[in-house]
């Protein structure tokens, strides 16, 4: 039988420097998606990768003394290694200066040209170099930028402008028919009311003051500009053509969630709909304009100099308790906070109390008391059928929130299971059992349950915590990979390795001064 596709795509990072961790929250978020939905039995196709071009890049290479294509080649380079570092799984990472991409980029250009969606004309009006975007006079926030907040020039020149007014309409009407395709609900909200409501302008899609970027091709004086070029990815990376569709194209679009920061929503949620009707092509199934990762509470950038770079936390604590973190402390809707405290109390409280004391304690009970081979006796109490009952419920709640992209709420469900698993070594007391040899059958059972819960939860974890998983399923030495408690496995437990271990938090900051 055919798996189930699912398609799911980041925002490609632009090529301007290296990703903060709040850039890299983005990857590792859509990589527990990708993972969730393997485990679940679909081919899932993820893609990820860079944005190449712009007058930011142009500028960036010139300060450095070097090519525009050597400047990017090396920060998407340092980009790929980030990903690397953060253990992400995806399927292919593209960049928009590749050359299959450049030729499809003119050719859908020219087919919304030949259709009269893009014509000739002259932009005048305000813009933002960092953020490579036009506004108007009315969408600047205090006189500057609504989205980064400098300062905004005015510019004149001879462009290419899209249609987008010709959309309007199908655009609300497609929102209203399909009421999952932007989430959180806010979001959209804030589409209809700021942009659409007050009616959509055409969109300027070509630049002639700057040549680093792909030449229209029947007017080579103006490259495409950003937004036409960096969209396009999801679909020219998967075999778009405008004249032949390949069938891996026809077999993956559209996508099922494009995951997205909440500050480029407006591109992707008003003008990418608006190029796919242009085209004639299906538009995704959903986007999801995911929160900020906020530095105590505030924004990260360099100016301030509160930036934190995901290989660093890696050093200090190691790739899965990062991940956690950044999965389990981000809102579906609200923005998350970070700093090295918050992390340490999370990893202290969470991942080394009752995580990796749950799997500590356990495997040397399963050791001490039965050489590290456990079977089930099924000398059953009450509270055994609690537990087991946690353990059952577990992945129906699990699809629950991943089908809400509730990350951080499907955490909450493995470690309540966890906790309660905890909470069964106290009410069993099984150092109390151990020292009556009647009762080592009821042992037995109540170590095999704990040893069950453990695998079960280890294998929910494996989307988002992947070695720290496979590290515990190689402690407690087994292979079955069912989310529901089976009642006749054999255990044979390793001797037992501490997952996470308590971080000294006064130690660790004072380490971390000392390298800053």
């Amino acid at each position: 039988m055919e798996k189930e596709k699912y398609y799911i795509s980041t925002a490609i990072a632009y090529t301007s420097g290296k990703p903060h961790i709040g850039n890299t929250y983005e990857i590792v978020l859509a990589d527990a998606i990708a993972r969730y939905k393997r485990q679940k039995g679909f081919d899932v196709y993820f893609q990820t990768g860079t944005d190449e071009h712009g007058e930011k890049i142009e500028l960036k290479a010139k300060e450095k003394g070097v090519t525009p294509q050597e400047f990017v080649d090396e920060v998407a380079t340092e980009i790929k290694r980030i990903w690397g570092v953060m253990n992400t799984s995806y399927d292919k990472f593209v960049r928009t200066t590749d050359p299959i991409h450049e030729k499809q980029v003119q050719k859908i250009f020219k087919k919304m040209y030949d259709k009269g969606d893009i014509y000739l004309g002259k932009y005048e009006g305000l813009y933002c170099t960092p953020c490579e975007s036009f506004f108007t006079e009315s969408q600047l926030v205090d006189g500057k930028c609504p989205d980064c907040g400098r300062e905004v020039e005015h510019a004149s020149e001879e462009a290419y402008f899209f249609r987008l007014s010709k959309y309007q309409d199908r655009l609300v009407d497609y929102y209203e028919k399909h009421p999952e395709f932007i989430k959180p609900d806010s979001r959209k909200n804030e589409m209809i009311n700021n942009f659409i409501k007050p009616g959509l302008q055409d969109l300027c899609v070509s630049r002639t003051s700057f040549k680093w970027g792909i030449p229209v091709d029947f007017d080579p004086k103006h490259v495409v500009y950003v937004w036409l070029d960096a969209l396009t990815n999801y679909i020219t990376n998967i075999g778009y053509d405008v004249d032949n569709p390949s069938d891996e194209f026809h077999k993956y679009w559209p996508a099922d969630l494009h995951l997205i920061g909440k500050d480029i929503i407006r591109f992707h949620t008003i003008y990418w709909p608006c190029f796919l009707m242009s085209l004639d092509i299906p538009l995704p199934k959903q986007i999801f304009g995911h929160p900020w990762l906020l530095f105590g509470n505030d924004k990260m950038s360099k100016s301030k100099g509160n930036i934190m770079y995901a290989d660093d936390l890696v050093n200090y604590f190691g790739v899965d308790a990062v991940r956690y973190y950044v999965l389990h402390e981000i809102p579906y809707a609200n923005d998350g906070n970070l700093t090295y405290e918050l992390l340490i109390e999370r990893i202290n409280s969470d991942l080394a109390n009752i995580l990796g004391n749950l799997v500590n304690r356990t495997i040397s009970m399963a050791n001490k008391y039965f050489d590290g081979h456990v079977e089930n006796n099924k000398i059953k109490d009450e509270i055994d059928v609690e537990l087991i009952d946690s353990i059952n419920r577990l992945e129906l709640k699990l699809e629950d929130k991943m089908s809400r992209l509730e990350i951080g709420a499907a955490l909450d469900e493995i470690f309540d299971v966890l906790r309660k698993t905890n909470k069964y070594i106290d009410d069993t007391t099984p150092w109390v059992l151990a020292k009556d040899d009647s009762s080592k059958d009821r042992l037995e059972t109540v170590i095999y349950n704990l040893l069950e819960s453990i695998r079960v939860c280890a294998i929910s974890l494996s989307p988002f915590l992947p070695d720290t998983s496979a590290e515990i399923m190689r402690q407690i030495n087994i292979t079955d990979d069912n989310c529901v408690y089976n009642e006749s496995n054999i255990y044979n437990t390793s001797a037992p390795k501490p997952i996470f271990q308590r971080i000294d938090k006064e130690e660790k900051l004072k380490e971390i001064g000392s390298n800053n």
